[in-house]
């Protein structure tokens, strides 16, 4: 049987999934963030299907979603993307590090998945954490400078007032750099990393995501993947969802 439990770590809402023959047991953790709008219990299905595989299964809420809603309009909540993301990024190492002290986790199989925003967290937190063994991106963007710079650009071109100074607009992108994959290419290392994205997808862009890929797959090429939909937009398929509970069934 599959148990869900509703916890929290400081004030960090999640759902632990895990097989109850396994609750107490020292186990491979795979955290899993959800996308911008969305919230954690979107993603039970795989949480599900990873837990009957053996992994403990933690699905956090990222802050102004969810749980932690706090009833922000949405242009009010894109203003903060970033900052949510980086937020997340954070939280990420205080959730491994409860899971760990209660015995609960072999701290040398951890792995982390996200779709659209997840995704690009999962990315960005490639960069400030050894301790991530395997990495899964769906519909993900590694290229935090280019894309914010990308995001704006397109508010601007359709009349938005945005409510930033150029000059702190600047502030953001470099602070963006310490997180952006595509400027830290050594930080991959030898992870095995799973990407998939949709040719079509109008919201996250396919193709800085893809020429990162194609910089970086000779590094490791049977540990780095790229699944390209040619049909899909931003939403992930079946297959996407089958192969990365496949990916962490082989490399974690």
């Amino acid at each position: 049987m599959i148990e869900i439990h509703h916890e929290q770590v400081d004030k960090i809402p999640l759902l632990h999934i895990v097989k109850a023959t396994k609750r107490q047991e020292s186990l491979p953790l795979v955290i899993f963030i959800h996308g911008f709008t969305s919230a954690k219990e979107h993603n039970l299905h795989y949480a599900y299907l990873l837990a009957e595989k053996g992994f403990r299964v933690l699905l956090p809420e990222a802050n102004l979603h969810g749980e932690r809603n706090h009833g922000l309009a949405l242009n009010e909540m894109t203003y903060q993307f970033w900052d949510i993301v980086i937020q997340t990024i954070a939280e990420l190492a205080q959730i491994k590090d409860e899971y760990i002290a209660k015995g609960l986790v072999d701290r040398d199989r951890i792995g982390l998945v996200g779709t659209s925003m997840g995704g690009i967290v999962t990315f960005g937190a490639l960069t400030q954490y050894p301790w991530i063994k395997v990495a899964v991106s769906l519909m993900g963007c590694p290229a935090y400078e280019q894309f914010a710079r990308l995001q704006i650009s397109q508010l601007k071109n359709t009349g938005v007032n945005i409510p930033f100074s150029d000059e702190k607009l600047e502030e953001m992108y470099a602070h963006l750099k310490k997180y952006d994959l595509t400027q830290q290419k050594e930080a991959v290392a030898n992870r095995p990393i799973l990407f998939w994205h949709g040719k079509k997808d109008p919201i996250v862009p396919f193709q800085p995501t893809y020429e990162f890929y194609e910089e970086i797959k000779d590094q490791n090429p049977a540990h780095i993947r790229f699944i390209v939909d040619e049909q899909a937009d931003h939403k992930v398929s079946r297959e996407a969802f089958l192969q990365t509970i496949d990916w962490f069934d082989q490399h974690l």
